[in-house]
């Protein structure tokens, strides 16, 4: 075995080196994967058979065909309200700002879906401050048992 020249990224036993690769740039955009492109030319001239086979199962009370061809007509539901600029004041806890949110949705103020995300993302932010709050008094406790050490 001939001993690779140091440039090339590869470490001896063959494998790259973290954090380099033997491209650099990447794959190039829109290239498909060998098993997708394996796929595709299995599929190819058949896409009317089977669409028309999984239509007929549909038809027939197949359940995973049904739910297959009806998110292919009817596209998942987004938001389609303009930007929402709301006049919160600042709340006291977050548990009065997700009620805000809440509230808001049940008077029409904003749409239910806006204030799901807006609960989403307090939810999210509770989570934080609980971490700091753990990270807070665990570092306390440690500086306890140092000067206790001492």
């Amino acid at each position: 075995m001939t001993k690779e020249p140091d440039n090339t990224g590869r470490k001896q036993d063959g494998k790259f080196r973290q954090g380099q690769s033997g491209n650099p740039a990447g794959k190039p955009v829109g290239t498909r994967h060998k098993a997708t492109q394996a796929a595709l030319m299995l599929l190819d001239g058949e896409t009317e058979a089977l669409t028309r086979k999984a239509v007929d199962l549909a038809l027939e009370g197949d359940t995973t065909a049904l739910k297959m061809c009806l998110d292919r007509i009817v596209p998942s539901l987004k938001s389609t309200a303009p930007t929402v600029k709301l006049n919160v004041p600042m709340p006291e806890s977050l548990t009065d700002a997700a009620k805000a949110f809440i509230s808001a949705a049940a008077n029409g103020e904003i749409p239910p879906d806006i204030a799901a995300q807006m609960v989403s993302a307090l939810a999210g932010a509770s989570r934080v401050e609980e971490m700091e709050s753990v990270k807070q008094r665990l570092e306390g406790l440690e500086r306890a048992i140092k000067e206790q050490i001492k």
